[in-house]
């Protein structure tokens, strides 16, 4: 199975056009700082990357910091050293991992 790679700290534009040409799909960004994902990653069959809570994102991401106005920006070098720790160790995945399966969870609310 194939292995995530090494962080690195890249400059990018931070506009919304901008990163979904370089991420290639739909971006789905999780309560983390702001860790940035292809939303598809997992039904496009990309290679697992790492573990983020509860689930396994599958494919390239990054993270950023965001504004009060919900734009992305950049880290502080405090910041990216403590992500770049973080996510310094290379998961090994064997493919049987259950999170590694698309799924949705409903919950329901009864009015």
């Amino acid at each position: 199975m194939s292995r995530g790679r090494h962080p690195k700290s890249r400059k990018s534009k931070t506009t919304l056009p901008a990163c979904r040409r370089r991420w290639a799909a739909g971006l789905n960004a999780s309560a983390f700082q702001t860790a940035v994902c292809n939303e598809e990653g997992k039904l496009n069959g990309m290679p697992p990357n790492r573990r983020l809570g509860a689930d396994i994102i599958c494919g390239p991401f990054f993270v950023c910091d965001t504004t009060r106005e919900g734009n992305f920006a950049s880290l502080s070098k405090s910041k990216v050293a403590e992500y770049s720790q973080l996510f310094k160790e290379i998961p090994e995945f064997t493919g049987q991992e259950p999170e590694l399966q698309p799924g949705i969870t409903f919950i329901g609310f009864e009015y």
